[in-house]
């Protein structure tokens, strides 16, 4: 018996779609347009991202359609890794220094040949959008186009209109937040403040590499960190000044947040002379595993107490299990697509914290999870009682259509809207911006709509609402 398949004819993507992601009932889906026309040019609102200040500061063209697509974008070189290609035929540099493809032709043309792993992933639906509203490309990428649509990607990226301060101002973002390590010497951002250039981009204070026992040469950055504070960084109450002094230096460059990526929720407050113990005991490298949990989770109440000094809003994001692949991490370092969301325990984890400073109304926590589990369940009851706490959206693992939809159904009902922040894109890939934002507006849009055509929400609140979680509240909830 042989079989048959039926295909249908081949049509074209369309990311300008009026009724993209909106519902399929014709009343809600015609209210769901209408709310989204009415933000849908608001300007970007990026709180909280790792783009490259560089970019900004030094304004050079990209380097071409690779550079720009694949070799940063995790989404994108763990879906082909997955599927046994190789990350040094995508371009991704080994630590070591040894061969890696450095023909962005060939790179292209690897992820055009395989571009069907992409099917129903944002990564296909973000690429799409950027390839018809940044470079003005409808056709689907293919085996037998890759060439072509290089072509065209790299001409355009000769051009002015395409550098990234132009494209920071076409994607009409008002600010973007850049996240550096706490021994960064803001360098790009300096360069950004003394230019006439009016773009606002400021930094977050990222403080894993001095706070975290387990990251690599913890010891090391702890002293460097004391050198570039004038502190003698590996006394206790030494170090807690320099961390004072370097988020005094990150704010008089813009910075209004700090940002925490912890594998669990855990935090403590403990005595000094504990916390003392244990940072000795991190400095010397003998710290057990729970001992370094117990050291970053007592980071927290200390950042957490800072935050009420100086303002700085506090960000956590636990529940990733970096770099899962020892291998992996071994061979290409940190990032590159190994990190696996885990289950994450906030009510327990987060008391020690809430006990010590959550019904500071001045503090501003905001908290993310991989694990949509806890939404309804922990997040949402948390962030609806203490004054300190905010819920971060639907984030890396769950930035999706259906990411975003869940959260909304699983967080409103017990959180409402004004204790959540708005939409984060929370990336490297900077075409992806306004891809991204777009599928957030969407996507809140349809909710709405369908709130309203439920009975359970009047129109023009529906209107007040998407005007804020697309503008206010990400500007409010980060103090921008």
């Amino acid at each position: 018996m042989t079989l048959q398949i039926t295909v249908a004819p081949k049509t074209e993507p369309d990311p300008y779609y009026e009724d993209r992601l909106f519902p399929q009932e014709t009343g809600a889906r015609k209210l769901a347009r209408e709310l989204y026309l009415a933000i849908k040019n608001l300007p970007i609102i990026s709180p909280h991202g790792h783009t490259d200040p560089r970019w900004f500061a030094e304004d050079q063209a990209f380097p071409d359609p690779a550079q720009l697509f694949i070799v940063p974008d995790h989404y994108v070189f763990r879906m082909l890794f997955s599927q046994g290609i190789d990350l040094t035929a995508l371009g991704v540099p080994r630590r070591d220094g040894a061969w890696t493809e450095t023909d962005s032709r060939k790179i292209w043309r690897t992820f055009a040949d395989n571009y069907h792993l992409f099917r129903g992933t944002p990564s296909r639906m973000w690429f799409e959008h950027s390839l018809a509203t940044v470079f003005d490309w409808k056709s689907r990428l293919s085996e037998d186009n890759a060439d072509e649509v290089y072509d065209h990607i790299a001409d355009c990226l000769t051009r002015p209109e395409f550098r990234p301060r132009a494209l920071f101002e076409r994607f009409n973002i008002e600010v973007i937040s850049t996240t550096e390590s706490p021994l960064d010497d803001l360098t790009w951002h300096r360069q950004i403040k003394d230019s006439a250039w009016t773009g606002r981009v400021v930094t977050a204070y990222r403080p894993d590499p001095v706070v975290d026992p387990e990251f690599d040469g913890f010891s090391e950055n702890v002293e460097t960190l004391g050198v570039l504070t004038g502190e003698v960084a590996t006394t206790w109450q030494g170090y807690l000044k320099a961390h004072r002094t370097r988020r005094a230096f990150f704010k008089s460059f813009g910075a209004t947040s700090t940002d925490h990526g912890h594998p669990t929720a855990r935090t403590e407050n403990l005595s000094s002379v504990d916390a003392d113990r244990l940072f000795q005991k991190a400095l010397k490298g003998i710290c057990t595993p729970e001992e370094a949990d117990a050291f970053r989770g007592h980071m927290l109440t200390e950042m957490a107490r800072m935050s009420l000094e100086d303002d700085l809003v506090l960000q956590i994001h636990p529940g990733s299990c970096r770099n899962h692949s020892g291998a992996i991490m071994k061979a290409f370092g940190r990032d590159k697509g190994f990190d696996i969301p885990t289950p994450t325990n906030y009510v327990d984890a987060l008391k020690p914290l809430l006990d010590t400073v959550g019904l500071e109304k001045r503090l501003s926590i905001i908290l993310f999870t991989l694990d949509e589990t806890s939404y309804s369940r922990e997040l949402a009851p948390l962030a609806g009682v203490y004054p300190s706490l905010k819920l971060g959206p639907a984030w890396w693992f769950h930035d999706s259509p259906e990411g975003m939809r869940r959260y909304r159904e699983m967080t409103t009902e017990t959180a409402g809207f004004y204790n959540t922040v708005g939409f984060n894109d929370d990336t490297r890939a900077f075409c992806s911006i306004p891809a991204r934002h777009d599928v957030a507006r969407r996507v809140d849009c349809a909710y709405l709509a369908l709130l309203v055509t439920s009975g359970r929400l009047a129109e023009d609140e529906a209107y007040e609402v998407a005007f804020d979680l697309t503008y206010r509240l990400s500007l409010e909830a980060y103090r921008l």
